[in-house]
């Protein structure tokens, strides 16, 4: 010990009485520990190398949770925002009151729109290739109510939708097709006229009068709407619908809406909900995402681990200022203490760093993300792989509440052990320690 040391402790040896629980000489030993000498370098290095990995652990747990919940969000909002909450479809009898049910569906409690649809599978072709599309014929008023259509735009208007004969496509089936406002886009159909050399296709071209980008890449490059008369006529499903599909207030409050809406459908009728419809996918997210926060997790038990580590290094080193300290009347509870504090500091500091850190690279993560790209002359994060055009990030309040309170535990389960061993030692033990 240093004489600067002997004189701290010194001074807080006026009694030979028990002191108060983590008095001011207590947090002064600990810090002197934490600095780095010379001779000690060697444990400072662990400790470093502890602070980085909490540091490190817990800015990686919060950005992954926190993307892969804004991955989750994404999908969900944009899956929900076109494709509905729920779905009505007719059973036995066919589907041709679709604008009584959907008024009374509409007066339904919780229901903000009912909206009748005709789909079809069909191949469009445009000057640059083929591709596979899902045709929704739907009137311009229940278009205009589904936000990511009506609100995103990118070229074109869908006014006098349902006068005319033209169809809205997404982004980047207008982008493989080489297609824009104004183009004709020509869809064939396999189900067409029945002639005595057998079924011919329909073909049909359509001028494009509006270009959406709903910033999902499946359906920007998928979805085909065109009027629901003109649906009817090029699907020959006569005055036919082929289901409802219903938009409510909480989509997760779906499932106690089922008998509600089918009670007011009034007729035979098969409701499913956005839970039934995506069950696989959304439970694969589920389980990925506990999956990563369980290994993401090891990392921080890892750098409590080198806590442990660097405090029983500390503890060994330490030995004959242990005794010097028994000697002059510091209690075990004391030493113990010292050396909670000295390794707890690390992991407190380490975990508010990783906080800090994993907050501004949650904030900044597409700004980040193109960097990158451009740094490294690569597309990450490819739309085409991963469904949305940019990478997001949720970061959960709860979620980040958990990991950093799992982090200090973890770091303070690490320190008991090696506090508990400085403890437990007298002062000719200690002296022969050294």
């Amino acid at each position: 010990m240093t004489a600067t040391d002997t004189v701290d402790v010194g001074q807080g040896r006026k009694a030979a009485q028990p002191t108060r629980a983590f008095a001011t000489f207590e947090w002064m030993i600990a810090g002197r520990y934490l600095r780095s000498r010379r001779k000690e370098t060697f444990i400072s290095v662990i400790a470093g190398f502890s602070f980085a990995g909490i540091m490190l652990g817990v800015a990686t747990l919060i950005i992954v949770m926190a993307v892969m919940n804004g991955f989750r969000s994404e999908l969900l909002g944009k899956i929900l925002g076109i494709n509905g909450h729920m779905l009505v479809q007719p059973i036995d009898l066919p589907l041709n009151d679709y604008d009584a049910v959907s008024a009374r569906l509409e007066g339904i409690p919780d229901v903000v729109a009912a909206i009748p649809f005709i789909e079809g599978q069909a191949l469009v072709s445009g000057p640059a290739g083929n591709l596979g599309a899902l045709v929704r014929g739907v009137y311009e008023s229940d278009l205009r109510r589904i936000p990511l259509i009506a609100n995103n735009m990118r070229s074109g208007t869908i006014d006098g939708f349902d006068a005319g004969e033209g169809v809205a496509i997404g982004s980047r089936m207008a982008q493989q097709l080489g297609l824009v406002v104004g183009d004709n886009v020509t869809i064939i159909s396999p189900r067409g006229s029945v002639t005595p050399m057998g079924v011919t296709p329909r073909v049909k071209a359509y001028p494009v009068s509006a270009i959406f980008e709903i910033g999902m890449s499946e359906y920007d490059s998928t979805f085909l709407f065109m009027p629901l008369e003109e649906a009817q006529a090029y699907f020959n499903m006569g005055d036919k619908a082929t289901g409802i599909e219903i938009y409510v207030v909480d989509p997760d409050n779906v499932g106690v809406m089922t008998n509600a809406i089918e009670e007011g459908a009034n007729r035979p009728a098969f409701v499913t909900d956005w839970r039934q419809r995506n069950v696989t996918f959304f439970s694969a997210l589920e389980v990925e995402r506990n999956v990563m926060f369980i290994i993401l997790t090891l990392i921080v038990l890892v750098a409590a681990l080198n806590i442990i580590s660097g405090l029983i290094m500390l503890v060994k080193d330490k030995g004959r200022d242990i005794a010097i300290l028994r000697t002059m009347g510091a209690t075990r509870g004391s030493i113990m203490r010292i050396f909670l504090i000295t390794g707890a500091s690390i992991g407190c500091v380490g975990t508010l760093a990783g906080f800090f850190l994993g907050l501004i690279v949650c904030l900044n993560i597409e700004s980040i993300r193109q960097f990158v790209s451009w740094l490294t002359s690569t597309q990450l994060f490819d739309p085409t792989l991963y469904f949305l055009s940019k990478l997001p990030a949720e970061i959960d309040s709860g979620e980040t509440m958990t990991v950093l309170l799992m982090a200090l535990a973890l770091s303070l389960l690490a320190t008991l052990y090696p506090a508990w061993r400085a403890a437990r030692l007298d002062p000719v033990e200690a002296l022969r320690y050294e």
